[in-house]
């Protein structure tokens, strides 16, 4: 993927820049590699950095209602000072890793309606610095995770949206500003007993923090409100674990108020942000199909990666 444009907040015939990725697409904790290519104007210049970042865009509670913006989660300098001659062309080649708590914006080879993430490139020049266009890059899930996903298409839940929240999850070590929420809707056979599930991952080197959380229908089968779900493993026990009966088990227990399988709920809403407000219930709420397949029938409940480009165009234009 490539984006260029002339560095506008240095005027006409000014220097141009090219970022190029050479893997447009990772998974947490890989790495993304690729170059910036500059390419002098019509005078010198003194550049005294070049920097990119992983930007995504979030959902904040702002008052009575929700913001929504561009938050950068990762920044690393790339270049440092160097003087660019008129027409010169330099290529800058980078490598930066993927944090592990990146959320997920791809399953099966399918943009998640509701999720932007991008690269933004900076270059300062003298006391200006012009942050470019976003390039769209793609985050699939850890086999960890897949292995949770594949296990609600098994269990017949529809995909609903996804989103990042600001804000942090109680008890988990979350190195990240945001979490995201995958939200699903439930198959005929919970549809009773529950409105929507959503689920979040912490991703660590070492292993995976699951959260499910369940809106419970009031009256029938339970006196409604939210239940909590909670999992830690290692990367290599959950991709092979049997989630799918776990997740079974744990929703099944809901029904009949008892505690079930390796889930625990109840007590502190582990959605709960420093101000202690909870950051759930979002979005849309029109359905969607199922997912219908482990590796394929997602597209009801995406969009198409093109749509990314169309975001960030007009975040851009908002912010400047």
């Amino acid at each position: 993927m490539i984006f260029k444009r002339m560095l506008g907040a240095f005027g006409v015939g000014a220097p141009s820049v090219d970022t190029v990725l050479a893997t447009p697409r990772a998974r947490p904790g890989e790495s993304l590699r690729g170059e910036v290519r500059v390419k002098g104007g019509d005078f010198d210049a003194d550049i005294q950095y070049i920097a990119l970042g992983l930007v995504a865009r979030t959902e904040s509670e702002h008052g009575e209602g929700e913001q929504v913006g561009l938050l950068e989660f990762f920044r690393t300098q790339v270049s440092g000072a160097f003087r660019l001659r008129g027409g010169e062309d330099k290529v800058v080649p980078f490598q930066f890793p993927v944090p592990w708590e990146t959320p997920v914006t791809e399953v099966a080879g399918q943009h998640l309606r509701g999720m932007a993430m991008g690269v933004r490139t900076e270059l300062a020049i003298a006391a200006a610095v012009d942050k470019g266009d976003m390039d769209p890059v793609e985050i699939e899930p850890l086999a960890s995770q897949q292995a949770v996903l594949d296990a609600f298409v098994r269990l017949g839940f529809h995909f609903k949206g996804a989103d990042l929240e600001h804000g942090h999850i109680y008890g988990l070590g979350q190195q990240l500003p945001f979490y995201q929420e995958i939200e699903f809707y439930p198959p005929p056979a919970y549809a009773g007993r529950i409105n929507e599930i959503e689920l979040t991952f912490v991703a660590t080197p070492t292993g995976l923090d699951i959260v499910v959380e369940a809106d419970k229908r009031s009256g029938g089968h339970g006196s409604g409100g939210d239940a909590f779900g909670r999992w830690q493993a290692g990367h290599q026990e959950a991709a092979h674990r049997d989630w799918a009966s776990e997740i079974n088990g744990w929703l099944a227990a809901l029904s009949q108020r008892s505690h079930g399988g390796g889930f625990q709920y109840g007590g502190h809403d582990p959605y709960a942000r420093h101000d202690g407000h909870h950051g759930s219930h979002h979005g849309h709420h029109e359905r969607g199909p199922g997912w219908g397949g482990v590796a394929a029938g997602v597209a009801g409940g995406l969009v198409a990666a093109e749509v990314v480009d169309e975001i960030f165009e007009d975040e851009g234009e908002e912010e400047e």
